[in-house]
């Protein structure tokens, strides 16, 4: 018996007016299964960000429906945030607690064991070691995204939803980014992440490409020769 898809959408209209007219891209399907990589690709504006906020809850579908794991979106639900982590391009943080507090008090609010040594894997996996100590509002854009990345991977999950992850960072930490997500996956987390970035995209198993007229379910490799040709 085929498993419950991670993430499964339904005929879904996004947009932020109040009626179906007001949609930025014609209806979503898409079925996610469980350990998958989704590389949501389009242009600036085509919707991206915009599905992916439906998708975690933080915008009501205009028609439609998404649903996680079987179970309609409401971010409200306690089951609903223990299985999804996210980064979306919003710099959401604690501002009077430092880098490793503000991730030491995620790890220990969602219950997670030896908190403080998972804590100190994670500043040195993303390269904030030297900066643990400060306060967000001290880093630069670059740091501050990768604190960022840090706190979704400090928590448990079963969903990773991540818009332009590869932004404001380097090279070499584009790449250590990659190697996680493939780890995610093998782990059996499902990844979905709207990205511009060719070795993200390499790293995911479907894709799905969106454009004000169209929307497809494609392969990598297609998304791949989308993005080079913007």
């Amino acid at each position: 018996m085929a498993s419950t898809p991670a993430l499964r959408s339904q005929g879904l209209l996004v947009g932020y007016g109040e009626s179906a007219a007001t949609a930025v891209c014609p209806p979503i399907d898409v079925s996610v299964p469980p350990g998958a990589g989704l590389a949501v690709v389009g242009a600036n504006g085509s919707g991206k960000s915009t599905f992916l906020r439906a998708v975690v809850g933080l915008l009501a579908p205009l028609g439609g429906k998404v649903e996680v794991f079987g179970r309609e979106v409401d971010e409200r639900e306690a089951e609903f945030r223990s299985a999804v982590a996210t980064v979306m391009d919003e710099d959401a943080a604690f501002p009077a607690l430092t880098v490793r507090e503000h991730l030491l008090l995620l790890a220990r609010g969602h219950g997670v064991a030896k908190a403080s040594d998972l804590v100190t894997e994670l500043v040195d996996e993303f390269g904030l070691g030297e900066r643990q100590r400060a306060m967000p509002a001290a880093l630069s854009s670059g740091q501050r995204r990768r604190m960022l990345l840090a706190a979704a991977f400090v928590r448990p999950r079963k969903l990773l939803v991540l818009d332009e992850p590869e932004q404001r960072l380097d090279a070499g930490m584009r790449d250590r980014l990659v190697t996680r997500l493939r780890a995610e996956r093998a782990a059996g987390v499902t990844v979905v992440m709207a990205t511009h970035d060719p070795a993200l995209v390499g790293a995911a198993s479907h894709a799905l490409l969106l454009t004000e007229s169209s929307v497809r379910s494609t392969k990598p490799a297609q998304a791949l020769a989308f993005i080079e040709a913007l």
